[in-house]
């Protein structure tokens, strides 16, 4: 069973506590710098968590930069609880690793 689409008020209040994080053409994306050397540490981070909560992100690695996209595709790519725990994992995972959101 798919988990349920957040409301906007749920997804308002997410992203409050998610700095750095916004909804793009329907995905919660976030953007983080980090210097070329903690790139792969931070990835790897990141991978071990997207595992363990069997929820994944489409992620772009650019010139020390990491672009995350999330939505839930077993709910029609709708925004879901699982998004946003993910989101503030990923989040959570960038402060230990000294990566900073893009404004």
């Amino acid at each position: 069973m798919a988990p349920s689409p957040l409301t906007a008020e749920q997804l308002a209040a997410a992203l409050g506590d998610l700095p750095g994080w916004r909804v793009t053409d329907g995905e919660l994306t976030a953007t983080y710098r980090i210097g070329r050397p903690g790139t792969v540490a931070f990835y790897t981070a990141v991978a071990a968590a997207e595992d363990a909560a069997d929820h994944h992100a489409r992620v772009t690695i650019l010139y020390g930069t990491l672009t995350f996209a999330v939505n839930t595709h077993s709910a029609g790519g709708a925004l879901t609880p699982k998004d946003t725990a993910l989101a503030a994992r990923i989040a959570a995972l960038a402060d230990e690793h000294h990566a900073e959101p893009d404004a």
